[in-house]
């Protein structure tokens, strides 16, 4: 039983990162001098700030599925939907910082707050260490949202 909660872990832990490491590989291959070009709002906060608030919000991420993975009443397709929202998760950034899309981006951005939401709802009735786990994602992900939407109209 423990192995297989250390494999699970692992496992999830590989896959949720992945997203932070591609996600990461796009931002450092294509955010300069693009980002730093752009107009920002004030509420933009330091640069430095996105690499531990993210990498915070990746390991509780991991900590939310592996939770909810060893719950008695786990449903699959609640496992579907957060590796489809890992997904849209990536995409953001390769959007975003990739292709130089803002719009898109704030469209997929909506698209992945709607999942988080789906996810948020369905752990909440299996496993409430999951559900809490997840909020300050969905917090984050808002906020990113408010500053998504201010890089488009101001550019």
């Amino acid at each position: 039983m423990l192995k297989n909660k250390f494999l699970s872990f692992i496992l999830f832990f590989v896959i949720t990162f992945s997203a932070s490491f591609i996600g990461g590989l796009a931002s450092i291959s294509f955010k300069e001098p693009w980002y730093s070009q752009l107009v920002k709002s004030n509420y933009n906060p330091p640069d430095w700030i996105f690499a531990p608030v993210w990498t915070t919000l990746y390991l509780m991420m991991t900590l939310a599925i592996w939770f909810y993975w060893h719950t008695k009443n786990r449903d699959m397709n609640t496992v579907y939907i957060y590796f489809i929202h890992i997904v849209f998760n990536t995409t953001w950034s390769i959007v975003f910082f990739g292709l130089h899309q803002i719009f898109f981006a704030l469209v997929i951005l909506i698209i992945l707050i709607l999942l988080i939401i789906t996810l948020i709802i369905r752990f909440k009735r299996v496993n409430f260490v999951s559900y809490y786990l997840m909020i300050p994602y969905l917090l984050w992900c808002c906020y990113a949202l408010f500053l998504n939407f201010n890089l488009f109209i101001l550019n």
